[in-house]
């Protein structure tokens, strides 16, 4: 997960960094409301950590920016500022929480932990891509460069699978029970002619293939 502290006290945001580091939790920092909106469209943090008091742009403001631009990052609102009406305003301007300082640290960790859960949750995945390959999961449409793939059924869930897993070594049993729904080995060739077909239609007509077997182990698909 990748966080987002926008905090003009620099000694508050490393200390808060520090904090999320030690949790697991990548962020980097930014000192003004123009500086965040800068990150933020540079970086795509997955949840915000924004104060409200700071100078070139406060961040009420900056937020306001951000959900006019259609920006729906998930943004916790952490200030001094505690009072029932700040809190009301915070949330009505599109925060999607709010804690007061001071704070203890596992409750502000644990809000951003559940920020980037509900992030997660609401991510509708339209398309994979690996290298110059690229599958859409709604139009079921492959292409690889420019040249479209023509897949059957089955094949389409075995890339699927496979670009689920890029770059790592998948094995017989996994593709057997991810792609087939065998909970046993048939002792069939069904998965070596599945993958000689798909071999033949991803690498046809490229210098690189992108297919791999790996001996003793099972199929690879990279980049």
């Amino acid at each position: 997960m990748q966080v987002l502290i926008v905090e003009d006290d620099n000694e508050a945001a490393l200390n808060m960094q520090k904090g999320l580091k030690e949790a697991g939790i990548e962020a980097r920092l930014a000192s003004d409301g123009q500086q965040g909106l800068d990150a933020v469209k540079a970086q795509r943090p997955d949840v915000i950590i924004l104060d409200r008091m700071m100078p070139v742009m406060d961040g009420v403001t900056m937020l306001q920016h951000m959900r006019a631009d259609g920006n729906d990052v998930p943004v916790l609102f952490l200030s001094a500022l505690g009072e029932l009406e700040d809190r009301v305003s915070g949330l009505r301007a599109g925060a999607d929480d709010y804690l007061v300082k001071p704070y203890a640290l596992p409750e502000l960790v644990a809000r951003v932990e559940a920020l980037g859960r509900r992030k997660e949750k609401d991510t509708v995945e339209t398309s994979l891509k690996v290298g110059d390959l690229e599958m859409n999961l709604i139009s079921r449409q492959v292409k690889r460069e420019t040249t479209l793939i023509d897949l059957q059924p089955r094949e389409f869930q075995l890339l699927e699978f496979l670009m689920r897993h890029a770059g790592q070594s998948v094995t017989r049993t996994m593709l057997l029970e991810k792609v087939w729904a065998y909970h046993f080995d048939p002792q069939t060739n069904v998965i070596d002619v599945h993958i000689s077909r798909l071999r033949a239609k991803l690498d046809k007509g490229f210098d690189r293939p992108m297919l791999h077997t790996v001996r003793g182990e099972g199929y690879q698909l990279k980049a």
